[in-house]
């Protein structure tokens, strides 16, 4: 029989208290300023941990051939964990805006050539989310983000290790999740189905005509007295261009491989009619899911917005520490790291209710004929 366990056991509260320290033994002879430039930083690190943690679980739930739909509500959970999560990260910077420039900079220079780069497990959430490597800024002098994770004499380091081992963990949680909405059921017809493609093509078809009724109904709208022939011009062309890009993007005509392209069409058209149809029992958690991952994924790019400011506020435009462009950095990191650009691209072409395809196959997703 164990002995009773203590709270400050439990929480290895005397260890994490003695890690404040930075570059010396202890605490002891540092400033204020460092010691809560230090504790911020380590306590980011535990929410990416916890992040991490959540991530994985979403992934492996989406990662099998079959995820259970009773599933789904603990994978929404734990999307929107993260994304709490995100917003706790975020919420430090306020913190570490009551440092002056002038009280940064009088410990900064024993970060050099450090950097927030080095945030192994950031750069693990990325990988696991699904960031396309493609996408990716150059960091500073390093020529890849992996080796600004090496020691400054090139030897893997527990970071590069780290990384390194997300690398080959696969399948990211965007591509789990495209996998799952590709099996999704559109008008009850499934890929396994014969003729799964024809009855795919002929929603999508149906869709954009509700859509361009939509279109011409609000351009109904924007018509008023007053209007010069030129606006009326820029209008129209206005409307064509959001009808054309529709059939683009639900047509997928922006992949090139013939056969991503039918893929992508259908998690697209899936996208849409998940959202279209949400109120349909079977659909009502994917739905939310869908959502929950537009949740966090903005709260990953609210982080990444309220990080810049932060810096840009301390110290400004310089060069950072490791070496890249600072504020610059940082802001096109939340513009460009986006993963899931379908999800939010879907709803630019959203309709009414209303003007929805008349639903197929409706028993197949749980409704109860009436009378």
């Amino acid at each position: 029989m164990r002995p009773p366990t203590t709270y400050w056991e439990y929480i290895r509260v005397e260890e994490i208290l003695g890690l404040q320290g930075g570059l010396e033994s202890s605490d002891a002879g540092l400033a204020n300023d460092e010691v809560l430039f230090i504790t911020v930083h380590q306590i980011d690190e535990l929410w990416f941990k916890l992040i991490l943690r959540e991530l994985t679980s979403v992934r492996d739930l989406f990662a099998r051939p079959h995820v259970p739909e009773q599933s789904l509500a603990s994978a929404v959970r734990g999307l929107r964990r993260i994304a709490l999560l995100f917003q706790n990260v975020a919420q430090h910077f306020a913190l570490m805006e009551t440092l002056t420039t002038r009280d940064y900079l009088a410990f900064r220079d024993k970060l050099s050539p450090a950097s927030g780069f080095q945030s192994a497990q950031l750069r693990e959430i990325e990988i696991l989310l699904g960031l396309d490597s493609k996408l990716r800024l150059p960091l500073g002098s390093e020529a890849t983000y992996l080796e600004a994770l090496r020691y400054p004499d090139g030897r893997e380091s527990p970071g590069s290790k780290r990384v390194a081992a997300r690398l080959s963990d696969t399948p990211s949680l965007r591509d789990a999740l495209d996998a799952w909405l590709w099996r999704t059921p559109i008008m009850g017809s499934t890929p396994s189905d014969e003729g799964d493609d024809a009855k795919v093509r002929a929603f999508i078809e149906a869709y954009l005509a509700s859509h361009r009724g939509e279109t011409e109904r609000a351009r109904g709208f924007a018509q008023y007295e007053g209007l010069r022939p030129e606006d009326g011009v820029r209008l129209d062309e206005r409307y064509a261009r959001e009808r054309e890009g529709a059939r683009r993007f639900l047509f997928a005509e922006d992949v090139e491989d013939a056969a991503e392209r039918a893929r992508r069409s259908r998690i697209r058209a899936a996208l849409v009619f998940v959202e279209s149809y949400r109120e349909l029992p079977l659909l009502a958690w994917p739905r939310e899911l869908v959502d929950a991952v537009v949740e966090m994924e903005q709260a990953s790019l609210i982080f990444r917005q309220r990080h810049a400011r932060m810096v840009e506020r301390v110290i400004g435009r310089r060069t950072g520490t490791g070496g890249s462009a600072g504020v610059d950095y940082l802001d096109k990191t939340a513009t460009q790291y986006r993963v899931f650009h379908d999800v939010w691209a879907v709803r630019t072409l959203l309709v009414r209710e209303s003007v929805l395809p008349p639903l197929e196959d409706a028993s197949f997703y749980g409704l109860v004929a009436e009378g």
